[in-house]
């Protein structure tokens, strides 16, 4: 089945890719004919395709009824909208409202469990709790017990599921631990719900290892399925605790941006943390970022500029990311006296707790390692990323004192707690000379000066307003637009719901060029799918190791750039192939925790003929807006029995529902917003 949909979506590639083109031809023509303002209908389409993630069945008659100019104001306040709905659907996610040192002590990474295991600290009471740790325990005595060299190459093989490398014996090992796993399976199934959880806890430590590693994916999420959500996370950190806090985090995500009222209000969240972009993997941003978002970027989102840039400076995440933290003045009290940063912390992982007073004395007297220097990492992308823009106007000389008027800016206790914290023994004394200005030595306080002195400045007013303008309107946005807009930011003290109205007031939004100009990154395209299907998510996982699939992993990019917005970026034959097999499976009803039932897009209309199929899908999907190329396209590949796997045509059988619905979604017309 699997290679059979990659040979449909190879097929229909080449046929829509000259449909792109003769689109593309039309929008050209579009562009010169007079009078050629959008349709009311257009314009509602258009006012959610770039506020929203896509639009919902409906969503675009309940727009005009309400009036685009009136539902762009509610989105712009979305502490008027309610929301309840989405959080019955969040309540899962325990971590999404958990601190740092709440998940910390739920999911342990490897340094914890160490320390558990080498009697540094105790098991938790709880007896689910306490099974992770020992799992983890187990883990970690197997791996050195494999050794180094081909022994533990071997063993990691087998561990990844690469048969080919194995020997005969480590086969038959494998299958006896299926087998195994697929018998306690078989058991745990059959007791009453409330018994499973304690059946698994109650193994031995060992065996349940075994378990965890070798049941079966189908398995694993029809038992995970059938417990409460506290139970499904346990379940899920026998294997991998620190993967338990990412995965909700992106599963958190997609729901939001499916299911959320407050469109606007995820699409702004969605651009500031891709804006002020950290990466999760990262060391101690494993368990930062939730917060990260929640409690810096996402309060922030529709406000005053200025307090996001302070919140994200302030923020461990952020600290933790571009290194700032372990940042120390070249001329500070710490630098001069040969201090040394704190055992605990040790970049990239859990720290140590701190040495004992015995082992801080010898710690002194050895002195083995000098103080770490000055980083500029912080200072650099703050002005170049964050602010003012690469042509910002400032030089490497301004790189360096403001990262010299950031140092003392650090974490106390980055895993255990994380919060802000001026360390004044770090802070580089002395005045700072920064774009032309004096600053004073004030400790803390400088930084602050030159954050508010950023948030004000032209330059920065420009930059900020530019890319929200290639966001919402066009990947070359037209400077007359950002030029106003600049405005308003300076007039308004950066608040950027009003730099926002500007923008949704402009004629360069409804223009008819801005009309689908931009291609969907793959996040906006699932989701979009998502909500022009109506489809339910279940599960939300495999939606986010499809995004994977498509390179857009949930903040999981590593450079301070963030995923880029302009089209090419997203648009090759890899991205396209990529997206139409996800039309297919999800259309076809083959996305594993995703349902999609057609006739709550079509609203009880007909599709009993391939025509019908196809007009009612293009106006449940399209709001009935596409290209005849387009149409005819599809209508061709419907009579392909290597597409359908028969003759449309045939009156004895309906149409194929989920391939058309599949098709549209691949089109040309549905990969843009």
């Amino acid at each position: 089945m699997k290679s059979n949909c990659r040979a449909i979506a190879l097929l229909l590639i080449a046929s829509l890719c000259a449909v792109s083109a003769l689109w593309a031809v039309k929008k050209k023509d579009k562009k010169t004919a007079a009078d050629s303002g959008m349709s009311d209908r257009q314009r509602a389409m258009h006012a959610l395709n770039r506020l929203t993630f896509g639009p919902r069945p409906g969503d675009v008659d309940r727009v005009m009824a309400m009036g685009v100019d009136k539902w762009i104001d509610q989105q712009l306040h979305p502490e008027k909208i309610d929301d309840s709905a989405l959080s019955a659907r969040l309540a899962s996610l325990r971590t999404l409202n958990m601190d740092q040192k709440q998940m910390v002590t739920a999911f342990p990474p490897r340094q914890l469990v160490k320390a558990v295991e080498n009697g540094r600290a105790s098991l938790p009471s709880d007896p689910a709790e306490r099974a992770i740790y020992q799992a983890q325990m187990q883990r970690i005595d197997q791996k050195q017990e494999q050794g180094k060299g081909k022994v533990q190459k071997a063993a990691e093989q087998q561990n990844d599921g690469d048969e080919n490398s194995m020997t005969d014996d480590q086969k038959a090992a494998r299958r006896q631990a299926r087998q195994l796993a697929e018998q306690q399976f078989d058991e745990i199934m059959s007791l009453p719900p409330d018994k499973r959880m304690n059946t698994i806890v109650k193994m031995a430590p060992d065996e349940r290892l075994e378990f965890a590693k070798n049941l079966r994916p189908i398995d694993r999420e029809e038992l995970i399925q059938s417990l409460s959500p506290q139970q499904r996370e346990q379940i899920m950190a026998l294997r991998n605790p620190e993967a338990v806090v990412v995965i909700e985090l992106q599963e958190g995500k997609l729901l939001r941006a499916a299911y959320s009222e407050r469109q606007l209000d995820e699409v702004m969240t969605d651009f500031w943390f891709n804006h002020f972009n950290i990466f999760v993997n990262k060391g101690a941003d494993r368990y930062l970022t939730t917060a990260y978002e929640r409690d810096v970027i996402r309060p922030h989102a529709m406000g005053k500029f200025r307090d996001l840039l302070v919140a994200t400076a302030k923020s461990p995440a952020m600290l933790w990311y571009l290194d700032n933290w372990d940042s120390v003045g070249p001329h500070s009290e710490f630098a001069m006296n040969g201090g040394r940063r704190p055992t605990q912390f040790r970049r990239g992982g859990f720290g140590r707790p701190f040495p004992t007073p015995q082992q801080q004395q010898r710690q002194q007297q050895a002195k083995q390692k000098a103080p770490k220097g000055l980083n500029e990492n912080y200072g650099r992308e703050l002005m170049e990323l964050q602010t003012l823009g690469v042509d910002g106007g400032y030089s490497q000389q301004d790189v360096t004192e403001v990262a010299k008027a950031f140092t003392g800016w650090t974490i106390d206790k980055p895993f255990r707690g994380a919060d802000f914290k001026f360390d004044d023994r770090r802070h580089e004394p002395g005045p700072k000379f920064i774009l032309g200005k004096n600053y004073k030595e004030a400790g803390e306080k400088e930084g602050m000066e030159i954050l508010d002195m950023l948030a004000h400045h032209p330059a920065t007013a420009h930059f900020i307003s530019k890319k929200l303008a290639m966001r919402f309107v066009s990947d070359d946005p037209p400077p007359a637009l950002v030029d106003r807009m600049a405005n308003t930011f300076l007039k308004t003290d950066g608040d950027i719901r009003e730099v926002l109205r500007t923008m949704f007031q402009s004629p360069e939004f409804w223009s008819p060029e801005a009309y689908r100009a931009k291609v969907k990154t793959p996040l906006e395209f699932v989701v979009s799918a998502i909500r022009a299907t109506d489809a339910d998510i279940s599960n939300a996982l495999p939606l986010v190791q499809t995004l994977n699939k498509m390179g857009m992993p949930l903040y999981q990019q590593q450079p301070p750039t963030g995923y880029s917005m302009k089209s090419d970026a997203w648009v090759n034959s890899a991205a396209l192939l990529n997206r139409m097999n996800f039309s297919l499976a999800l259309a076809s009803g083959r996305m594993p925790g995703t349902t999609f039932d057609p006739q709550r897009v079509l609203g009880g209309a007909p599709v009993e003929t391939a025509d019908q199929a196809v007009g009612n899908f293009e106006n449940a999907l399209l709001a009935g807006d596409i290209s005849k190329q387009t149409h005819e396209t599809i209508m061709k590949q419907l009579s392909d029995p290597q597409v359908t796997g028969r003759v449309l045509d045939d009156p004895a059988r309906p149409a194929r529902v989920g391939i058309i619905a599949g098709l549209i979604l691949g089109s040309p017309e549905f990969q843009r917003r």
